[in-house]
């Protein structure tokens, strides 16, 4: 028997919605949100002052082509304007890359934890997504490159990868991409790129201008604070950048968020402090958690994957009400297969000792 109502193209509905990260707690009870990865510095005073000035154009449409944004980008990054494409945020980009080289028989890969978005947009596309396991909750190169077959068209990979925090260093990056067949784009989501510090990390810049199958996607709503604006970027190969731009929305970013990215990219004092403020939380929050008798996966992001032990009294989903009645909102990852973690990001002195003095509680009592 026919339905006689419109159906969805296959796979649309194998899509599980994504959920954000929770933003509520009980009543009267002050929020302390470590559940997004925001920035507990906020953005920075010449992007507020940017995107206020941006209210007294209301009347008219953006600059669909984000000038001034990519020759800001460009400049700061000695890259091409024309080689870059800004988005709705990041995750836009994301699902034009998918919409643009992805169909039905077609395969995507994307590694065991890798961000759930990837899956949605494969699917959405009409593709197939594969997924690699991880070692030690990090992406395996070997792992990756043993699915790519004759139906594989993308990969992605974050690096560093959300939510474990861990990376792969270029040298790894770049034996992926050598042993991967011309035809295949890599797709390199460096959203968390800024905080990193590590000698052997690269976000992708040197191997997308050598080459014609790697782009990567980066966001201003990490460092830079910018996350409820949506608006984030992507390099890429002449040919793809046009591609994309041939799919994308007319105006696919607005006005205030082009004002205030342009501003916020060029502000080197305040993504210094916001270095700073994360370096120092970082490491004090894994250690103390750690102290604790927590396993905390090592993170070079702006946040902390932290593994609960399978007991009844002190697993992670009641570790997660426990904190969330006191105030502190921290991400379950039971969706990405973590039912026995939380994910923390580093948040505010405030936030971050009371989340550690919280746990210290938890785990202490006898629930």
């Amino acid at each position: 028997m026919s339905d006689n109502r419109p159906v969805a193209k296959p796979g649309i509905d194998d899509i599980a919605i994504y959920v954000p990260g929770k933003s509520s707690v009980p009543r009267g009870v002050q929020l302390y949100k470590l559940s997004s990865n925001e920035s507990p510095i906020g953005p920075s005073q010449s992007a507020i002052n940017a995107y206020a000035q941006s209210a007294g154009h209301l009347e008219s449409y953006p600059d669909g082509s984000a000038t001034a944004l990519r020759e800001a980008i460009g400049d700061v990054h000695a890259l091409n304007p024309d080689n870059i494409i800004c988005g709705n945020g990041s995750d836009e980009l994301l699902a034009l890359l998918a919409n643009a080289y992805l169909g039905p028989g077609d395969e995507a890969i994307y590694s065991e934890y890798g961000f759930l978005v990837y899956r949605i947009a494969i699917l959405a596309a009409g593709a197939t997504p594969v997924v690699a396991p991880e070692t030690g909750y990090c992406a395996n190169v070997d792992a990756i490159l043993q699915r790519v077959n004759a139906k594989t068209r993308l990969i992605y990979l974050a690096n560093p990868n959300n939510p474990t925090g861990t990376y792969l260093p270029i040298n790894e990056v770049r034996r992926l991409h050598g042993a991967l067949p011309k035809n295949v784009l890599l797709v390199l989501d460096a959203a968390y790129a800024e905080y990193v510090r590590q000698n052997d990390y690269e976000a992708g810049i040197e191997l997308v201008s050598a080459s014609e199958n790697v782009v990567m996607t980066r966001t201003f709503s990490k460092i830079f604070g910018l996350a409820a604006l949506r608006i984030g970027w992507a390099y890429g190969p002449t040919r793809l950048i046009d591609t994309i731009n041939r799919i994308r929305g007319p105006f696919n970013v607005n006005a205030a968020a082009l004002a205030a990215a342009t501003s916020a990219i060029r502000d080197r004092d305040h993504i210094e402090r916001s270095i700073a403020h994360n370096n120092l939380w970082l490491e004090k929050t894994r250690k103390a958690l750690m102290a604790l008798g927590l396993e905390v996966t090592p993170s070079i992001g702006n946040f902390l994957l932290v593994h609960f032990p399978p007991v009844e009294g002190k697993t992670a989903e009641e570790a997660n009400r426990y904190l969330t009645a006191r105030g502190y909102v921290l991400r379950g990852v039971g969706g990405y297969g973590l039912p026995n973690a939380l994910r923390m990001s580093i948040g505010s002195e405030q936030a971050n000792l009371g989340v550690i003095s919280a746990l210290g509680e938890f785990l202490g009592s006898d629930n």
